[in-house]
């Protein structure tokens, strides 16, 4: 007996192999997606095309796949495989290919005239001395060893002060953008690292846990801070680094101490986040799901190489939003491209009691400061003094 496809009779036995094989396509498909989720990257990007660049350096043509090509604001361009750094400006117009033509703020560092390839950044600011204010580096106690950070203290001791966790794959200077603001309101900033970021030490296993490990070393940055004269503090996460504060806000020990949290870009919920990630690239949706049940299964830590399954559903803060009890401000893009800002629009609509929610159109993901920086630095501006208001 078989199964007749056009004039080709097919042996149900060929049939059950071909479905086997899908299956374990399938499945191994799967696992390298799970892997890829929780591995950390070292080796950026470079999806940027340096088609010419004016012979003073004011200017430079680009083309390529990056999100923020077109999009206005001030960005980094990391170029020549990192090798060197230029800090760019709005958009001067677009050649007859349509690759747009942008200024040159500065060249930092390296021959941005010889250049080819790049990667442009929501950066901007490479090292903290660039922020021309004081700073320390300082080393928090943490599993495994000491994470560095870096302390940057009010003019002023007021007893403030602010944490600032990172995204997936960055490191601590993606925070710098915020730090000039909450000085100006007051606050001692803490830029910390944590686990796998390629500055703090390594976990066990050396994978991601989306924030369900990584918030214990904010607890630690709490514990620091308040050590050495915190009275209160506020949370700032960006993109993961808005789950792993989240996750800080309802298990860290000392969370009575934070007084508000600041999200720019978060994953607010997990599944949705790693669905519209994997619908962008065209997976099927049973290699997606395959994915998701890995890293939940105490059964697939091995073939994932985790510790430990992530437990998505508690990361999941749609569902545990009634959970939260401090003032939340939550800024996210519409068009974010990398973590959809449905779940931040969720979390806004079920917590208006404690959820300042600003929304921006066009501003790609962790880039609003670049987008528009007098808007987000306003809104953060307005949103800590309304904070020092009600608790007056």
């Amino acid at each position: 007996m078989g199964h007749r496809l056009g004039r080709v009779i097919v042996p149900f036995a060929v049939l059950i192999a071909i479905g086997a094989a899908a299956a374990a396509a399938y499945a191994t498909a799967a696992t390298l997606v799970a892997k890829t989720v929780v591995t950390p990257s070292r080796r950026r990007k470079q999806d940027v095309y340096i088609r010419s660049v004016a012979s003073d350096l004011t200017a430079v043509t680009l083309a390529g796949t990056a999100d923020t090509l077109t999009v206005a604001g001030r960005y980094g361009l990391w170029f020549s495989d990192d090798r060197g750094y230029a800090r760019l400006g709005e958009i001067l117009g677009f050649d007859p290919d349509g690759a747009v033509i942008r200024a040159v703020e500065s060249v930092e560092w390296g021959d941005l005239a010889s250049a080819r390839r790049g990667r442009l950044t929501g950066w901007y600011y490479t090292a903290a001395d660039e922020l021309g204010l004081p700073v320390e580096s300082v080393d928090i106690p943490v599993d495994g060893g000491t994470a560095p950070a870096w302390l940057f203290r009010a003019s002023e001791d007021t007893g403030h002060w602010a944490i600032h966790v990172h995204g997936r794959g960055a490191r601590r200077q993606e925070t710098l953008r915020a730090i000039p603001v909450f000085r100006e309101k007051g606050y001692t900033s803490l830029a910390i690292s944590y686990r796998n970021d390629g500055d703090a030490p390594s976990s066990g296993d050396g994978r991601y846990a989306l924030g369900a490990t990584e918030w214990n070393d904010v607890d630690a940055a709490i514990a620091f801070a308040l050590e050495h004269g915190a009275h209160d503090i506020v949370l700032f996460g960006w993109s993961m680094g808005g789950a792993i504060v989240l996750q800080s806000a309802i298990r860290s020990p000392r969370a009575d101490s934070v007084r508000g949290i600041v999200l720019d870009s978060p994953v607010v919920d997990w599944v949705e986040t790693l669905e519209y990630q994997a619908n962008g690239m065209k997976l099927p949706k049973p290699v997606t799901r395959g994915a998701l049940v890995l890293l939940d299964s105490g059964w697939a830590t091995g073939l994932v190489g985790q510790d430990s399954p992530i437990g998505l559903g508690g990361l999941d803060f749609t569902v545990r939003a009634h959970e939260l009890s401090t003032p939340v401000l939550l800024m996210h893009s519409d068009d974010d491209g990398y973590v959809p800002a449905g779940g931040s629009h969720h979390l806004a609509d079920l917590r208006p009691d404690i959820v300042t929610f600003v929304p921006f159109t066009e501003a790609k993901h962790t880039k609003l400061w670049n987008y528009d920086r007098d808007a987000w630095t306003d809104a953060i501006s307005s949103w800590l003094g309304a904070l020092d208001e009600q608790q007056e």
